[in-house]
């Protein structure tokens, strides 16, 4: 099973945010592309990872697919001009390796934000999909469960999830301590502003007000969130309303300005925090009192040192990425030996089941119970060293001769033929 688990996968390291949005998925599409895989191909441990910067799928199969997959989902998300998103993915067909890239995947390793730790939630929202498609066999299971313990170790071991590491992170852990529940505009949904929003939406009791020049974007966005939605045109009413304004405005000139803030008279104390370069808010309005605030500098400054916290522990997150991999390795490789055990306590216990029928029938149930006993113990002391052989063997990578040997000195095919 290991030697067949591959990847096909398009990130922000190879393909432009134009590109990337265009192959999201949401629940509905990546349940849909999982039917479509078990309709058209003979694959299984299917999972489907998708997230802004990166959309991937891992599956087990004795070919390689990757190609027919990437097609599907292509022709999926109604995309023309197969040939030029092609050149956007990569593709794994060593198992060893689509199992490493998981592993940093999940950890948060191949973020765009180092430590991202929004991924760990998103993985296991595509392991549910899986297991709710009943996709997911043994083998995932087995390794999503090695990566939700290392996740662990990784938290409680290191400091690779501590502080906020990306801008929209910084600003939504700055916000979320100015004040409690506070009424909260966005103002601007390009990447940076929509990051905010979707970081604001894992807080149920947010209080979001949404607004956009292009007011249907701020209506998708709004929908998906379960935020408020109000038009460009009714700003000033919003910042008024509003204790934080929240600014990622892309123009070449500030937009909230000393001027506005005068104009609003009566205003409640508010905070600016303004993630646009150049600058969306003027300095200006912090002379009016109650005003105060924040630039992109001061988020940044927090955001890179957590970064470097982030970054210092990534020798250890490795480390423990290498031991949960040779663990899985080792349950893999034994996995690859489990029918023979299997086959072999068959063997052994239809001898003993035939033995005890024909020397127990005058025996009383206290005697055949004893019997039984005796029996079974004597059956797994048997059992324990070719066991612990073949398990062995696995780790040595010599595990196919020893299946042989066995298969020959036990007759196993014929005997769980016969069985």
């Amino acid at each position: 099973m290991y030697n067949q688990f591959k990847l096909i996968s398009l990130s922000h390291r190879n393909a432009p945010l134009a590109i990337r949005e265009q192959l999201a998925l949401n629940e509905a599409e990546a349940k849909s592309i999982m039917l479509r895989l078990k309709d058209f191909f003979d694959v299984s441990d299917v999972l489907v990872v998708s997230t802004c910067n990166r959309t991937e799928i891992y599956y087990s199969a004795s070919s390689d697919l990757n190609e027919d997959i990437i097609k599907l989902l292509l022709i999926e998300k109604g995309i023309v001009d197969t040939d030029l998103f092609k050149a956007y993915f990569e593709s794994f067909e060593d198992g060893e390796l689509a199992v490493q890239h998981l592993f940093q995947v999940a950890t948060g390793l191949q973020s765009q934000v180092v430590g991202d730790m929004q991924i760990p939630n998103q993985i296991k929202h595509a392991y549910q999909w899986s297991a709710d498609m009943n996709m997911a066999g043994p083998f995932l299971h087995r390794l999503l469960h090695t990566i939700f313990f290392a996740n662990k170790r990784v938290a409680q071991e290191t400091f690779f999830r501590d502080g906020a590491a990306s801008i929209s992170y910084a600003a939504v852990e700055m916000l979320e301590g100015l004040m409690p529940n506070p009424k909260i505009l966005i103002v601007g949904l390009g990447e940076i502003g929509t990051d905010v929003c979707k970081n604001l939406a894992e807080n149920a009791n947010a209080d979001v007000t949404l607004v956009n020049r292009t007011r249907s974007k701020s209506d998708e966005l709004g929908v998906s969130l379960g935020f408020r939605v109000v038009d460009f045109s009714e700003i000033e009413t919003e910042i008024s309303r509003a204790d934080i304004i929240v600014s990622s405005i892309a123009r070449n000139e500030p937009f909230f300005t000393k001027e506005m803030m005068v104009r609003l008279r009566g205003m409640s104390f508010k905070y600016f925090i303004d993630l646009s370069v150049p600058r969306s808010v003027s300095p200006e309005v912090e002379e009016i009192p109650g005003v105060m605030l924040y630039t992109i500098d001061s988020i940044r400054s927090k955001a890179d040192a957590a970064l470097h916290r982030r970054l210092g522990a990534v020798p250890h997150v490795r480390e423990i990425i290498d031991e949960a991999v040779l663990e899985f390795n080792d349950w893999s490789r034994e996995m690859v030996v489990s029918p023979t055990i299997q086959k072999l306590k068959g063997a052994l216990e239809q001898i003993r089941k035939e033995e005890l029928t024909r020397f127990t029938k005058n025996l009383s149930d206290l005697e055949l119970e004893k019997v039984e006993r005796i029996t079974t113990s004597m059956m797994q002391k048997i059992l324990k060293l070719p066991v612990l052989q073949l398990k062995a063997a696995c780790k040595r990578g010599e595990a196919e001769t020893l299946i042989d040997v066995l298969n020959d000195l036990f007759n196993l095919e014929k005997v769980s033929s016969d069985h």
